[in-house]
């Protein structure tokens, strides 16, 4: 799966270049070398977290489905995230938003931290559950999606119906307001282009005066017409140009006297009050154009007002029908759950008793309707609250979900990274979490941190984390009696005593 993790300047590592193998991976060390910081390096490349790095790159042996989401997909792929003022994602060289690497990582990521109890969550159970049944019935997936799509097809009907009735509560504000608004439109009734118009007569008038005394000097002209053409004549000159520039001139002062005396029709404090009307239309909409089309609007809307009764007696009737078929299907995926509840538990109980913790029982109780049904998966374990339980006991019920989470819906692998799954056991509890995750593992890609001999013992790779007096942290593979030191330090502190090598030699042995 990850081939190798380059990371550059990742807080306490300067560099670290690391080739990993398939399998169980197990990081371990003495406490504050940078395990943990290692491996929060490794999730924040794929949006788990911040990232402190310069540079963090995973080679990734997989094929991962990456054109769903817009990328290419090459062999290897490459994860990479720089870091300088702000965190930067690449896959394969093509950029992607932190949001985005989360939303594609989560197909093939999955990371179990001390402080996540999402495991049992209703949805994430029932899941589960229904990966349970479609072993033992293919059609049941289907089965789910189609109640999805018949659940969403109710729940957006419902949601139209609850709008409708509270319309409904308050329906003549609303009507009341709808008319106002109309009635204001209409109190000045504008039309396209009006506001150009106005001001063009407004910038009129005030050069009116100006324009008319202007014009009467102007109009001397005329008087000279017959002097200039006698000119024109005597000199034998063609005089048309002059005469066709007069009539233009001529037409032009009429059409003037003629807006002149419009100007003088217009009642200016009229006209001032439009332009002020039609302004602050123009302010509350935007323009004409959009007043009158939420004048339109509004007329609309009155009118749906008008028959929000007969609209809603129809959509109460389909809601009905609806919630009716939801419910019937709800039960029969529901019968289908419950037949298939015990090898659930077994299934369960199996990894349970591997790990030495009590039986649990599972319940199918009937809740609040949902898209996955009506169904609520109750988890019991004994007399004893799962939120009471110890964490060493708690990591090893999530364990037991996990592996049987992948017994029924893991077929293409993936990578796990784990917290101290293996924190606060004993030896012989260590070791049965070791066993599960080395079945796991044929699977899984697994990343542990561990301060336990009994699940190093069983790693495909064993990593030492270290850290010099100049506070840089390390990381290299152990080998042979390199592993076997690591493993009788673990057991024994740093004064390794020589039981603890024989010890240490029987757990690899083993």
């Amino acid at each position: 799966m990850i081939e190798r993790l380059l990371i550059k300047n990742h807080l306490s590592f300067t560099e670290c270049d690391i080739e990993f193998e398939n399998g169980l991976i197990v990081f371990t060390g003495p406490s504050g070398a940078g395990k943990s910081v290692l491996l929060n390096g490794l999730l924040s490349l794929f949006g788990y977290g911040d990232v402190h790095a310069d540079i963090i790159e995973a080679t990734i042996a997989k094929t991962l489905g990456l054109e769903t989401f817009g990328f290419e997909e090459e062999e290897p792929n490459v994860f990479k995230a720089l870091k300088a003022k702000n965190a930067r994602y690449f896959i394969n060289a093509q950029t992607v938003s932190k949001r985005g690497m989360v939303e594609l990582s989560h197909h093939f990521v999955n990371y179990l931290s001390v402080k996540d109890n999402s495991e049992f969550e209703n949805s994430r159970l029932l899941k589960l559950l229904d990966g349970v049944c479609a072993s033992k019935n293919s059609l049941h997936v289907k089965n789910i999606e189609a109640f999805e799509t018949l659940y969403l097809s109710y729940k957006t009907l419902k949601e139209e119906l609850d709008v409708i009735e509270a319309e409904e509560r308050k329906i003549e504000d609303l009507k009341e307001f709808a008319r106002f608004e109309i009635a204001k439109i209409d109190e000045v009734s504008p039309k396209i282009g009006e506001d150009e118009e106005l001001i063009s007569f407004k910038k009129s008038l005030s050069k009116k005066e100006k324009i008319e005394q202007a014009m009467q000097k102007a109009g001397a002209i005329f008087n000279l017409e017959s002097s200039v053409n006698e000119v024109l004549t005597l000199i034998e000159a063609d005089g048309s140009f002059f005469d066709a520039c007069m009539n233009d001139l001529r037409l032009l002062f009429e059409k003037q006297n003629e807006t002149l005396e419009a100007l003088d029709e217009i009642d200016v404090e009229s006209l001032l009050d439009r332009i002020e009307k039609i302004a602050q239309l123009k302010k509350r909409y935007g323009s004409i154009e959009e007043a009158l089309e939420h004048r339109q609007k509004r007329q609309e809307e009155l009118a749906r007002y008008e028959n929000i009764a007969f609209e809603k007696a129809q959509l109460a009737k389909n809601v009905l029908l609806l919630e009716k078929e939801v419910n019937e299907e709800s039960e029969k995926i529901s019968q289908v759950r419950v037949a298939s509840l015990p090898l659930l538990e077994e299934r369960l109980n199996d990894y349970l008793s591997q790990l030495y913790m009590p039986p649990l029982h599972l319940s199918l109780e009937k809740g609040s309707l949902a898209e996955h049904g009506f169904d609520s998966l109750h988890v019991n374990l004994g007399k004893v609250d799962l939120k009471k339980i110890s964490s060493g006991e708690y990591n090893r019920v999530r364990l037991a979900f996990l592996a049987t989470h992948n017994e029924f819906l893991l077929s293409e692998g993936g990578v796990l990274i784990l917290d101290e799954i293996d924190a606060n056991l004993s030896g012989k509890e260590s070791m049965s979490v070791a066993n599960v995750l080395k079945i796991l593992s044929t699977k899984y890609q697994i990343f542990a941190i561990s301060h336990q001999p009994q699940l190093s013992s069983r790693a495909n790779q064993h990593f030492l984390v270290t850290k010099d007096g100049l506070h840089v942290s390390r990381v290299h593979v152990l080998k042979d009696e390199e592993r076997i030191k690591e493993l009788a330090r673990m057991v024994s502190g740093e004064n390794v005593s020589e039981e603890a090598m024989v010890f240490a030699k029987s757990l690899l042995e083993n």
